[in-house]
């Protein structure tokens, strides 16, 4: 959910839920009132007291505003009995403090203590008297003989509590209570989904800034908080991911540095061995001066031949050797390339030929000279290692829906199957064997990073003493055969 649309349901719930509470308390309150204490708070008591009050007031206005002229004590008597009687009302005169008239049913000790009540309870609306209570309305009045008066109007509304203005103030009350404790609940909630992946985010980053990167962030909150703690998980594991890339690097570093060393050694100690050789006039005749020479020139080949392969490794791995891709023949490519290798092959003994499962016409998208270096070092690989005194390559040509399958395969002195996963990696030799045949040792590294490069796939299978399969995996297009 989107913190927008939470806030908008939050701002609701903090309306609704207190005016609900509210009208279930009054529902409540009314039914217990009713039942329980026998008062009656139906809409047509509540008009009708509503009427008595309007009334009571709207007769103390009319006396106030008549106030202007002197009154007949006797007339305004029978004015005060005509127009309370309609709703059962009573009155009571009072002159310099004291009770002067009082109507019929009210003694006068009733009626001084009511008007002391009414004068101490000046803004009062209700009093009691002899049991019943009364809605009061208060004027002045001046009579003929100069005296001013005070009227008291009394509406009789039966029991002492006014059950109306209870439940204003019950209604009121639970409003305001209500309001408060659900915008404490909502706003507890809301900041809740906020604050809490907040507060974790905040750890986390402590956490990232030491170092630690193992401090996983988890991801949940509204929309925008999961989103923002997915970006910091992602950032976090590609932090690790590059800081991890960096150690390997580094080790990457120190053994291709130790690895060059010890390759780089063997030929050097043989040149120098030679050289004192011809110095120290050990090679005393001109046959064992070629010799020496011929021996220190193959070295120096030996060692440039290391070095260029290192080089071109490492423009591979950094991605500086761009690709010329050409559409291609694979079958007519194969041929291509086993005619170039074959009188090296010959020199072995060893035997190559191509194998062509294909149905028709493959075309493949190539850099014709970087791919040839791949299909050339896993050629010399094989011739390198080849043990039998007959032995044999055979290229093999499959395909399936979407890619070609190119197997070079031997039956040289194979691989253990623990270690054939390792031999794409630079300088890795299998056994001790393998550890003294000339070479950089970066031939099948290389050959994995132009496959790569051509968006292909590489590995091999081991068959034991039976010789060894490398496999290339390249996607194929379709297209007329080229010319």
């Amino acid at each position: 959910m989107r913190i927008k649309r939470r806030l908008v349901i939050s701002n609701t719930l903090t309306v609704l839920i207190p005016i609900m509470i509210t009208i279930t308390a009054a529902f409540i309150f009314i039914i217990i009132s009713t039942k329980i204490f026998n008062k009656d708070v139906s809409f047509e008591n509540f008009e009708k007291l509503t009427s008595i009050k309007t009334q009571v007031f709207s007769m103390a206005n009319g006396i106030s505003k008549e106030n202007n002229e002197p009154v007949d004590e006797k007339q305004f008597e029978k004015y005060l009995r005509q127009r309370l009687t309609s709703f059962k009302g009573k009155y009571i005169i009072t002159e310099n403090g004291s009770v002067a008239f009082a109507s019929r049913g009210i003694n006068k000790f009733d009626a001084q203590i009511c008007a002391e009540q009414v004068k101490k309870q000046s803004g009062q609306n209700v009093v009691e008297m002899g049991g019943v209570s009364y809605i009061v309305g208060l004027t002045d009045v001046k009579f003929k003989d100069g005296i001013i008066g005070n009227v008291i109007l009394l509406a009789p509304i039966g029991d002492k509590i006014d059950i109306f203005e209870i439940i204003i103030i019950v209604i009121v009350s639970v409003f305001i209570i209500s309001s408060i404790i659900v915008n404490i609940v909502t706003s507890y909630l809301f900041s809740k989904r906020i604050i809490r992946p907040v507060q974790i985010l905040e750890r986390a980053t402590t956490e990232i800034s030491k170092g630690n990167l193992d401090c996983e962030i988890s991801e949940f909150g509204d929309e925008e908080i999961f989103k923002l703690c997915g970006g910091f998980e992602a950032m976090r594991v590609q932090l690790k991911d590059s800081i991890h890339m960096k150690v390997k690097y580094d080790e990457d570093r120190k053994i291709l540095v130790s690895s060059i060393s010890h390759d780089l050694k063997t030929p050097i100690t043989s040149i120098k061995g030679y050289v004192e050789g011809i110095l120290d006039n050990v090679a005393n005749t001109p046959e064992k001066r070629e010799f020496y020479l011929k021996t220190i020139y193959s070295k120096a080949e030996n060692i440039n031949l290391m070095i260029d392969d290192l080089l071109l490794y490492s423009k591979l791995d950094l991605n500086q050797i761009p690709f010329n891709f050409e559409k291609a023949d694979i079958v007519e490519y194969f041929k291509y390339c086993i005619f170039e290798v074959q009188p090296e092959l010959n020199k072995n003994h060893i035997k190559i030929n191509l194998e062509n499962d294909l149905k028709e016409e493959v075309f493949v998208k190539i850099d014709l000279e970087r791919m040839k270096r791949v299909i050339m070092n896993i050629i010399d690989n094989s011739r390198k290692y080849m043990d039998k005194k007959c032995g044999y390559i055979t290229i093999k040509l499959r395909e399936t829906t979407l890619s070609i399958i190119i197997e070079i395969r031997d039956n040289g002195i194979g691989i253990n199957k623990d270690n054939i996963n390792n031999i794409f990696d630079r300088f890795y030799r299998a056994d001790a064997a393998r550890s003294e045949t000339k070479g950089s040792g970066l031939g099948l590294a290389i050959a994995k990073q132009i496959v790569e490069g051509h968006k292909g796939k590489i590995w091999s299978i081991s068959h034991g003493d039976e010789g060894t399969s490398i496999l290339i995996s390249l996607a194929k297009i379709k297209g007329s055969r080229m010319l």
